[in-house]
């Protein structure tokens, strides 16, 4: 009976003992526009977010200390100390499957924040399965001759990100790869952390002579009276090496992370201008060469070519699971595609074209080797015959999936007590009607 009254309730809630934490909205639209004069290509991405993060971490003084807050959270930081971001996958043919299962190939058996997988000093990361001898098995990566061989012949993808905090400010974007991990390609990145360890405090606060203030109020980071039109980052132009004889006092408040300019491969992918959030969207172009002359970090963009693309956004949500992810999508420069790149003027994209609508979804925890496994993916015998995902399943339907597979054992375990409360109940109701109709000894 327990069993019947629970049904459907109780099951699919936060836990965050297994690091779950569903979000209210499994299903959102980003939208993207593509231009390029054949020599530069801009992506342009907008989406809905109800409130932006201009902050991913800081460091907050408190008695003697300064503390780090924010950046990485289990699901949305409740003060909104982790950044918005908008990632993309590229790839032109050359990887497996990718045209069809996107992002997914990507995600092998025990990553980093997955229900039961032991924190380790090693972020385990997001991979491709041709790099591993055992695809399922994240410590079976190939000799580094292997990963070589597979670099030269364009298998990996490259991978674009776009953070509102560690790169927006100063009008950069990051320029990475999926391959044997996910990483950033050749050269500095576009931040580093401002603190020193052996001191144990800040490396750069504010420059008062150009914010009007060393550090700012947690109350004002935390409530978002820190807005655009403030100086609420740190960079070449906005700091100054920080000063420990200052008076400073409890809330004051530093961001944890320094920007500076990328150099090398990193530094191909980049904003014509910061992006600023109006209107309850953020709207954001990115740009790069289309040939970066960096062909085992990046794919080449050519004219009369296509290219398979998969989206991630992320709203106030970083780290490597709480984000929305779309399905595998088709980019043609001069050919037929789901995004059609508009051909443009020297240096002037086109916008005037129509948005192309993008549905993104919350995956949940599928790994590749769950779905090629029949044991545990009835369609794993469509993978095997290479059907896309997209003929089988939407975006609806697989973000439901996805919350289905992170509370399996409670479903199971449900259904299993609805049978046993249902076999019990047809037992009971066959020995009641034999009782009744049993007729007694003696009489005719």
């Amino acid at each position: 009976m327990a069993a019947w009254v629970t049904h459907g309730t109780g099951i699919f809630k936060v836990d965050p003992e297994r690091n779950i934490v569903i979000p209210d909205a499994l299903e959102s639209t980003l939208q993207v526009k593509v231009a390029f004069d054949g020599e530069t290509i801009w992506f342009r991405y907008r989406w809905p977010v109800e409130r932006p993060s201009l902050f991913n971490d800081v460091l907050v003084y408190q008695d003697g200390e300064w503390i780090a807050r924010g950046g990485e959270a289990l699901g949305p930081n409740p003060d909104f100390l982790t950044e918005d971001r908008v990632a993309m996958m590229i790839d032109d043919g050359s990887v497996p499957l990718f045209s069809r299962y996107g992002g997914y190939i990507t995600i092998g058996d025990g990553l980093t924040t997955f229900t039961g997988t032991p924190e380790t000093e090693e972020e385990r990361t997001k991979y491709l399965p041709d790099t591993r001898t055992d695809p399922n098995d994240f410590d079976t990566i190939r000799p580094e001759s292997d990963l070589q061989m597979l670099r030269a012949a364009g298998q990996f993808i490259d991978l674009w990100q776009w953070r509102s905090s560690r790169s927006n400010p100063i009008g950069l974007g990051d320029d990475g790869f999926v391959a044997e991990e996910r990483g950033g390609d050749a050269g500095d990145g576009p931040y580093i952390t401002n603190f020193d360890y052996a001191a144990g405090q800040p490396m750069f606060m504010f420059n008062p002579d150009v914010a009007g203030y060393r550090a700012l109020a947690i109350d004002d980071v935390t409530s978002a009276a820190v807005g655009f039109n403030d100086t609420y980052y740190l960079s070449a132009e906005t700091a100054v090496p920080f000063d420990p004889d200052y008076a400073w006092q409890n809330g004051d408040t530093i961001p944890r992370r320094f920007l500076q300019p990328e150099t090398g491969s990193r530094a191909d992918v980049v904003q014509p201008a910061s992006a600023r959030w109006r209107n309850g969207f953020w709207d954001v172009t990115l740009q790069r060469s289309m040939d970066t002359g960096n062909p085992l970090d990046d794919k080449i963009f050519r004219d009369r070519r296509s290219y398979d693309l998969a989206f991630a956004v992320f709203r106030n949500a970083s780290t490597m699971r709480w984000h929305s992810i779309s399905l595998p999508v088709s980019l043609g420069l001069g050919t037929t595609a789901q995004i059609q790149a508009r051909r443009s003027e020297p240096g002037q994209p086109d916008w005037t074209g129509p948005w192309t609508e993008i549905e993104v979804y919350y995956p949940g925890q599928i790994t590749w080797g769950r779905l090629v496994d029949l044991r545990q993916h009835p369609g794993a015998d469509r993978i095997a015959a290479r059907v896309p995902v997209a003929y089988r399943h939407s975006e609806r339907q697989l973000a439901l999936y996805g919350i289905e597979m992170e509370f399996a054992e409670e479903i199971r375990s449900q259904w299993l007590w609805t049978l046993a409360m249902s076999l019990s109940l047809i037992v009971a109701f066959g020995v009641a009607m034999v009782l009744l109709f049993r007729r007694p000894e003696g009489k005719a």
